[in-house]
């Protein structure tokens, strides 16, 4: 195994406590131990699997990676930082807000739902690329009545009179009545793809809610504005990691 060495400021700093001269300043204060004794140096390296770090008594566990679910309320926006509205970042603990997080896509400001954050690039990629054709499952409350025709024009593919065209799709009608409501699945992630899609068949979406992004559903116990780590189980799931010839 290649043994990772990095200095104590980066490690400090990519774990979330804080930029490089905040950092700095609790070394200078004598609040950072490295196995038992106080550093004094930020460029001092440390062996990450064989180093026990901690601030103020407390021990900082490094991860290279990080990856958080949120549950994303309405009305706030999928950016990492923006004068004028809240963000999703704003939702996050201090320690977490550091951790050079990005959402994983978007949804609106008014949509609510399963909003993955991570600094895995990679990751990041592989969801979003088209050429993956991810699934993402939205439930939607639609003003109108949705009918057996819509289902068939989503599954052909619809092409937008400004020419914008989206591939075929899934439409499950879970109720139809004066305000219906229905399953989407896209592979897709264009603005407002959704919204304009059901506004092609004559429907307006009054709801919209992200449940599921490829294989991993939004947990049932994650509240509004709530985010956690992902766990384990749920992260294979994101990554479609598959065990023996079953796909979790």
């Amino acid at each position: 195994m290649q043994v990772k060495k990095i200095r104590i400021d980066k490690f400090l700093v990519h774990i979330g406590y804080g930029s490089r001269s905040e950092v700095h300043k609790l070394i200078k204060e004598k609040r950072v131990t490295l196995n038992d004794k106080i550093i004094h140096k930020p460029d001092m390296h440390l062996i990450i699997e064989e180093s026990k770090v901690c601030v103020d008594g407390g021990q900082a566990v490094y991860q290279e990676f990080y990856y958080y679910v949120l549950n994303k309320p309405q009305g706030v926006i999928t950016a990492t930082e923006d004068k004028r509205y809240r963000t999703v970042m704003d939702l996050l603990l201090p320690i977490d807000q550091r951790k050079s997080l990005a959402p994983v896509g978007r949804l609106d400001k008014d949509t609510e739902g399963l909003l993955i954050l991570t600094n895995d690039g990679k990751l990041t990629h592989e969801l979003l690329s088209p050429k993956k054709h991810v699934d993402k499952v939205y439930y939607a409350k639609i003003r109108g009545m949705i009918t057996l025709q819509d289902v068939k024009q989503f599954e052909e593919g619809i092409i937008l009179e400004d020419g914008t065209s989206y591939r075929s799709s899934k439409l499950e009608i879970l109720h139809a009545g004066d305000i219906s409501e229905i399953y989407v699945t896209i592979s897709e992630g264009k603005f407002h793809q959704v919204k304009r899609m059901v506004m092609s068949v004559g429907k307006e979406v009054i709801y919209l809610k992200r449940i599921k992004m490829g294989a991993l559903e939004l947990p049932e116990d994650l509240n509004i504005g709530e985010y956690r780590q992902l766990t384990e189980l749920e992260l294979k799931l994101l990554k479609g990691e598959k065990q023996g010839d079953r796909t979790l």
